[in-house]
Order: structure tokens, then sequence, then C-alpha cells
């Protein structure tokens, strides 16, 4: 009975570690409270709910946590376990206590959602980018929920205290590695963006141990077999460092560097080494004042220990692209075996420790666009919040009014301006702050969005208009029917009900379509009834809307419509006979106009190229007909089978995938002399607003440049017209004149060679 009062004595002052006795009284009140309701519970881990908040409580402790904090994690599991109490909470402890119970409770709902992660997001070609990109969202929204993020701290003791129980009870089955597999993820990350190492490291061997249980017993067995011997060398190595430094008058921080079994079996693997091959599993690192005095501390390094050159990195002198610097070097020591030494100042070790070069910035491969900086700047003001606390003694008088600023701090501290909600199917949407639950349709699939006739939230049925909370998850309610017969309301345009521009957008191009459609159906009723007075509903009514001045029907319709043209003209373009009789387009006798037989000089038709083979004669070549050069174009040969050589382009992309095959087969060709007046046939590509007489008007351009065009095609769409032009040229620069007129033309957008 001693021995287990002593336990718990020993217990409850590891819960009130660092605090006031006041507080600490109202800890021990806290867990007088949770005791009877707690007892003979057990939680989904298996373990004893009373244990369990212990643990957790005690996690909190080690942080220097305030005591709201650990009281918070000693009350969360009781809306679980006895809902009624819950209410009890806020009258007996306070609101704040109460909300940060809450605000845990939210988290806790995200556990199941994980679970369900990676079965529903590894599908599709991009599956390892996409869970990537999930798990990253969903660690923004974990913040993200944490209104107070005390709530996040206690969220990863909770974890910690269930990775426990699984190793000291070993406990190894599908449900702790599940658990495992989310830590890595999710809550490891976390800590480490947080800063909190000591949560860090253990989340992440714990989480090893139950994912790869052999690799980590392996990896503990070699650490084991050497770690005094390793501990004691190191301890020396510091001690004799120490020795020398003081002689030198230096005054520096000696210290350890232990690796933890995870990291040590990353780098075995990312860098293939064998245990025995790293260097860094005995190292320490040195912290000095200025950036002189860490060269100086280098060359006593290197003279009291043989360096290895190619282990030597000055990060100081060419620091990372992510700013971070240090000098790195790798020392044999008397036993003829590696040890890795860090140099850096303090400024150096806060910016490696607080700054974008952290350790989670250039291990875990974050992004580099500029919201993600903005949202790492954020991460590192918390960590300096979170470093700043550990520093603050309660008990001190002087420091209650920093203590008082850093709570206000961190219960406002917020990292995103954008919520993330759930969908059925556990996959994370992030929608910007007052999203609704139209804008979540939207987000998902625009006929989604069309078709939305109602939302559920947290499986409640919710308003249109229903302001989206983190955590939340919706479920859309869609009405049936063929794509296009479903549409939004008006009433989605009004403020309140659609946030994102992007969803106010598609529901006005929704309403924008109908109108037009409404527009050109009373056109086309106009229209219909004047061919039925006039008795020409035979008529050709593209040709009709090109002769009264149109690019196409739909622009003749709309003008009716809206009465900008009289049906006065229409039926007078009736009457006349040669607009009825029409069987060829205007377009179509303007192109066979404009084209002429290919020139008797035209390599098309026989004429010498001019093109040198260089180093071999006699050769028969070929201008190809995929890029069609034309000089003084770089030109390369490809050797054919039976058809000589076939000159290309050197940037055309047919050329390049033969030369990848058959690279033996490419030979080196230059422009020579070719013959008088030759010719070689080009492609010009043209985009203009569509009009009357573009054709003609660029034909003209090819007439006074003397260019002779031997094919054309044309092709119009919603207003465009896209041209395309065989022209007969002497050179590029010829060419290149041409086009520069055409792209003075009247309604001319681009105008290139092909």
């Amino acid at each position: 009975m001693v021995a287990i009062a002593s336990t718990q004595d020993a217990a409850q002052v590891q819960l009130c570690a660092g605090l006031s006795a006041d507080d600490s009284a109202r800890v021990l009140e806290a867990l007088a409270f949770v005791e009877p309701v707690y007892a003979d519970q057990t939680i989904t881990t298996g373990q004893t709910a009373l244990e369990f908040s212990q643990g957790v409580a005690s996690i909190l402790a080690l942080l220097n946590t305030d005591v709201e904090t650990r009281i918070a994690g000693l009350l969360f599991e009781m809306p679980i376990i006895d809902p009624a109490k819950s209410v009890v909470i806020e009258q007996r402890f306070g609101k704040e206590i109460s909300d940060l119970v809450v605000g845990i409770r939210q988290l806790m709902r995200l556990h199941g959602f994980t679970f369900a992660l990676p079965q529903e997001v590894m599908r599709g070609k991009n599956a390892a980018q996409q869970a990537a990109t999930q798990v990253e969202t969903l660690r923004k929204m974990l913040l993200a929920m944490a209104s107070d993020m005390r709530v996040v701290l206690v969220r990863l003791a909770s974890r910690l205290a269930a990775l426990r129980y699984f190793s000291e009870h070993k406990l190894e089955n599908e449900r702790t590695s599940q658990y495992a597999r989310e830590t890595l993820d999710l809550y490891a990350p976390l800590a480490n963006r947080l800063g909190i190492w000591q949560l860090k490291w253990e989340l992440e061997d714990l989480s090893f141990r139950f994912i790869d249980p052999a690799t980590y017993k392996r990896i503990a067995k070699m650490l084991e077999e050497r770690r005094i011997e390793r501990e004691g060398f190191v301890d020396a190595a510091i001690t004799r460092l120490r020795s020398e430094l003081a002689a030198a008058d230096i005054k520096a921080e000696v210290s350890g560097r232990p690796k933890h079994i995870y990291s040590i079996w990353n780098k075995m693997r990312g860098k293939e080494l064998d245990f025995s091959e790293l260097y860094d599993v005995r190292a320490f690192r040195v912290i000095v004042d200025d950036v002189k005095t860490c060269y100086t501390v280098l060359g006593i390094v290197h003279n009291i220990w043989v360096p290895i050159p190619k282990e030597f990195d000055d990060y100081i002198s060419r620091p990372k692209q992510n700013g971070y610097q240090s000098l790195h070097t790798v020392v044999l020591a008397d036993d003829e075996r590696a040890l890795e030494v860090q140099i850096r100042t303090n400024d150096m070790h806060h910016f490696a420790e607080y700054g974008v070069a952290a350790h989670w910035r250039y291990k875990e491969a974050g992004g580099s666009n500029f919201s993600a900086q903005k949202y790492d700047e954020k991460i590192a003001w918390l960590r300096q919040l979170l470093a700043w606390k550990s520093e603050v003694v309660d008990a001190v008088v002087e420091q209650e009014d920093s203590r008082r600023e850093w709570l206000e701090k961190l219960k406002s501290a917020t990292l995103d301006d954008h919520i993330y909600i759930l969908t059925p199917q556990a996959r994370v949407i992030e929608l910007p702050n007052g999203a609704t639950p139209i804008d979540f349709a939207y987000h998902l699939h625009t006929d989604v969005g069309h078709r939305c006739r109602g939302a559920r939230v947290d499986g409640v049925m919710v308003p249109l208009n229903t302001p989206l909370k983190n955590g939340q998850t919706v479920e859309i309610i869609t009405v049936k029917g063929a794509p296009g017969t479903a549409g939004p309301s008006r009433d989605w345009l009004t403020p309140g009900y659609a946030t994102s521009a992007r969803t106010r957008s598609k529901v006005r191009a929704w309403f924008n379509a109908i109108e037009q459609q409404e527009t050109l159906s009373t056109g086309r009723g106009l229209l219909d009834k004047s061919l039925q007075r006039e008795g020409k509903t035979a008529v050709n009514l593209e040709e009709l809307a090109r002769k009264l001045g149109f690019a196409k029907l739909d622009e003749l319709l709309l003008a009716l419509a809206k009465d900008e043209f009289s049906l006065r003209h229409v039926e007078q373009g009736l009457r006349d006979e040669e607009i009825v009789k029409i069987t060829t387009t205007d377009v179509q006798q303007e192109e066979a106009a404009i084209t002429r037989k290919s020139r008797a000089s035209s390599v098309e038709q026989g004429a010498k190229s001019g093109v040198l083979v260089v180093g071999t004669d006699g050769l028969m070549t070929q201008l190809a007909k995929c890029c069609k050069p034309a000089p003084p174009d770089p030109i390369v040969g490809f050797v054919t089978r039976g058809k000589g050589v076939s000159i290309h382009r050197e940037n055309c992309k047919n050329f390049a995938e033969m030369r990848v095959k058959a690279p033996e087969r490419v030979i080196q060709t230059t422009w020579g002399a070719p013959a008088v007046e030759t010719v070689y046939p080009v492609d010009i590509f043209v985009l203009a607003s569509d009009r009357q007489g573009l054709l003609r008007d660029i034909s003209e351009v090819f007439l006074r440049e003397k260019i002779n065009v031997i094919g054309v095609s044309t092709q119009s769409a919603k207003a465009h017209a896209r041209m395309a032009f065989t022209a007969e040229i002497a050179s590029t620069a010829q060419l290149q004149k041409a086009l520069m007129v055409i792209r003075e033309v009247k309604g001319v957008l681009e105008a290139k060679r092909q």
C-alpha cells in the first residue's frame, strides 16, 4: 500500500511540475473530479481512461504547459464516457477549459477519417501525389480546426500516450499499425513543425516500431550493443574539445547529438548505407558567438582528429538554397572510426531551428510557392511562441504579465485563412473562410453545384447559406436528370449564399448561357416567320447571314432578337435570287481564286533544293514535308532507306524522335547555292476575327509580296477564322516580311509559320 501511495504521489508531483501552489491545487482538484467518472472505464485503445488521461497530463507537464492545458488533458475523455458530465465542466472549471475540451473533441473526430484516407486517395494515375497532398491538407486542417493552439498540444500528447501504452504492453496488430501510420503522416510532422522535439522523436520512433518491427529491433540492438561505448567516446571527445577550446580562450557550447532509430533508418535508406557506414551515429554540435570563431573551432577540430576531406561541407560560405548555414565535418577519431561535428553560430542555430531552414522544411520537401511561404512563416512564429512559453516561470511574479500576453497570443494564433471540409469519403476540401454548402458543391464539380438542392452537415440538414466550419462533413443532395437540365437559383448570387468568386462566376455563367439561348430562340422565331412570309423556308441560313454582313447565323439571330437588325433587311435579302440559289460559299470561291499551281522552280516540283551534305557528294536529298525547311533555317539530314537524305529543320519534332531511334543515320547538312529562282513550300497559320473580305485582304498581301499560294483552307468557329496556307518562298526573310504585313491586316490576331 505504501508503494502504491508513493507511486500516486509521484504521479501527482509530476502533473504539477512547474506550477504555483494554487495552480497545483486546481490540477489535483480536476484529478479527483475525474477519478470516479473514469473508474473501470476503458477507451478505444484498450487503456483505462484514468491511466490514459494521467499520461496525457504528464506529457503536457513535461512541455511546461499552463494549468488550463493540463486540466483539459485530464477532462477531455469525459464527454465520451459520461455526456451528462460535459455540461458540468464549464460550471466547475470555467469556460476557458470547457472550450479547450470541446476543441480537443473536435480534433479527435479527425481520427476516424484519417483511418479511411489511404484507401480513398490511393487511386488513379497520380495516387502517391494525391495521397501526399491530402495528408498535407489534413495537417493544415488539424491546425486550422484548433481555435486555441493549446488544443494541438493536447492532441499530440494524447497520441504519444496511446503509443506508449501500445509499446509497454507489446501490442502489435492492425490497429496499432494504423495508429503508427497516422502518426507518421500527421502528428509527428506537426510536432516537428511546431518545434516540439521532445514529442517529435518519440512519436517517430514508437510509430516505426509498429510499422516495421523487425528493422526497428535490428537497429535498436545495434545501438544498444555499442551504446555504452558510443556514449563514453562522445563524452570523452566533448571533454577533450572543451579543454582545447578553453586553452584557446574560446567560449562555446558543446553537446552530443543523439540519433533516434527512425532517423537512423531514414538515413540508411536514403543514402543506401549500412549501419557501420553512418558517420553521425557518433556526433556532437558546437555553437559559438560569431562566424570567425566557427572556422577557428574547425581548425582545432581538424588538429585534434584527422579530417575526411570528402565529408566536409561549408554551408556558411555556400548556404543551402533554403538559407541553412553551418560547418559539417567528419573526422577519424583515435579508434579510426568516424565522428561527425557540426559548428555554427547562435544565430545560425536559431535560424535552423525556427526559420525556413528548420528540419521539416528540407526533410519533408514542402512547397515553395508564395502561399506555402506565408504558411511557413506562421509556423515559425508559433514555434518561437512555444519556445518563449518554455522560458516562462509561473512562480515568478514579475513574469505574470509575460505569461498572460503569451496566453492571449496562443489563443488567437491562427495558421490559415481557409477552412477544411470533409466529404463523406474522407477527402479534404480546402475552401475560403465563410464558405457555404454551395461553395463546397461547386468545388466538387460544376454539375454538382448546378444540381445542388440541399446539404447535410455532420448528418443534419442545413440551409444552403449556412457558413461551414473546420472539420465538418458535408454531403450534397442533388436533383436527378440529364446533364444541363438542372440549374442554380438566382438567389445564390445574393450576398450570403456564395463566398467564392469562382462559385459566383459559375452561377452567372449558367444564367448568361440560359439568357443567350432564350435570345437565340426569340431571334430564330422571328427569322422563321419572315422565311414563311416570303416562301423561302429552304434557304441556306448560314449563307444568308454572311450575305447580310454577319460572320455566323447566331450573330444574326441575336441582332434580330435585340432589335438591332431590321426584318425588312432580311426580307429584302431573301428576294435576291443570287442568295437563294447559292451552292458555294464566298469563302470557298475566294479559296479557289487565290490558289495557283506550284511553280516549275519549286522544290515541290523537283527543283534542286540547294542542300549540301557535309562530307558526302552525290547523295539524293529531299526536303521533309513535316517541317518544310527553307533557307536559312538550321537544318540536319537523316539517311532514309531508298529515298536518299531527308532534310529537316533542327527543331522538327519528327526528326527528334528519329534521332533517338537511329542516331547513326543522322548526317550534317547545310544550305548551298540554290538554282536561280528556286522556291520552297512552307505552311502558314493565321488566326483572325471572322469578317467579310478577310481572306481577300490576306491574299492581296501575298500578291504584293510576290508569294505564290498553292493551297489554302479556312475554318470559322465562335467568331474566329483559322486559316492554313501553303506558300512558296525564296527565303525565310521573304516570309517574315509577309507575316509582318499580314499581322497588320484588320482583325488578324496571329500569323506564324507552322
